[in-house]
């Protein structure tokens, strides 16, 4: 990220976000549970606990994406997604896959696309094309216009990379050994928006506007976590769910 942020492969065109993975875990009902019992046990997929994977596991990419960009978020996005896999009501209002188009002001974009389904090609990598040339962030290779490449990261002796779990712990604990706090709060909320962004768009097949999300007063609380009744669960379809009155508010 360094690398690419310092200019190594000129002005950033586009971004390729790929999360593809495949099927994740989901726990049967047990007796006794009552239906928010049985949701928050499978928190994954019901979107007002996860977010839909969009916002929980999608959202590590966007973050990226959003780095690479200076932490400058995008003006709109556009997208398409649905259940095509995970169909039975185990998988709650969760969709198994997401394709959106994030567009800057710049006209740089980011191409994102997400996938929970078995059987299938799977592949986490970011892909950044430059003016000068293009670059896999978690392979840690710059390449140039010719696709040779002109940079590698690699640890001094051949000794493995570093944990990025046991660096962010380096970096807080001497952060508060050295009195200084890292704050993470601005970005991090914007990366959130972002997913939640993509995921309006492709529930409702229509143009989501940074400004107007930012304006948006969707609440997903359920009016009471006691145990027993839980939210509805509806599968959000793209030209008839309306973002006007389920999402802006």
């Amino acid at each position: 990220m360094e690398q690419i942020l310092d200019g190594a492969i000129g002005d950033i065109i586009t971004v390729q976000e790929n999360y593809l993975t495949g099927l994740l875990w989901s726990l049967p009902r047990k007796p006794g549970w009552t239906d928010l019992d049985n949701q928050i046990a499978n928190w994954l997929y019901y979107k007002w606990l996860s977010g839909d994977h969009i916002v929980e596991q999608f959202i590590h990419s966007l973050d990226k994406a959003l780095w690479l960009h200076q932490d400058v978020p995008p003006v709109r996005c556009w997208g398409q997604g649905g259940r095509q896999v995970r169909t039975e009501p185990q998988f709650g209002d969760a969709y198994d896959h997401f394709s959106v188009v994030y567009e800057w002001a710049d006209g740089s974009k980011c191409f994102a696309a997400t996938r929970q389904m078995g059987g299938c090609f799977n592949e986490t990598e970011d892909y950044v094309y430059g003016t000068k040339g293009s670059a896999k962030v978690l392979a840690n290779t710059i390449y140039d216009q010719n696709r040779n490449v002109i940079w590698k990261f690699e640890t001094p002796d051949g000794k493995p990379s570093p944990s990025m779990y046991d660096l962010e712990h380096q970096a807080l604990f001497q952060a508060i050994r050295d009195g200084r706090v890292i704050n993470n709060g601005q970005y991090m909320s914007y990366s959130t928006l972002m997913a939640i962004m993509g995921r309006e768009a492709c529930y409702s097949g229509s143009v989501v506007e940074w400004d107007k999300a930012m304006e948006a007063k969707q609440d997903l609380r359920p009016p009471s976590y006691e145990p027993g009744p839980a939210p509805d669960v509806v599968v959000k379809n793209p030209g008839q769910y309306d973002l006007k009155t389920q999402f802006y508010g």
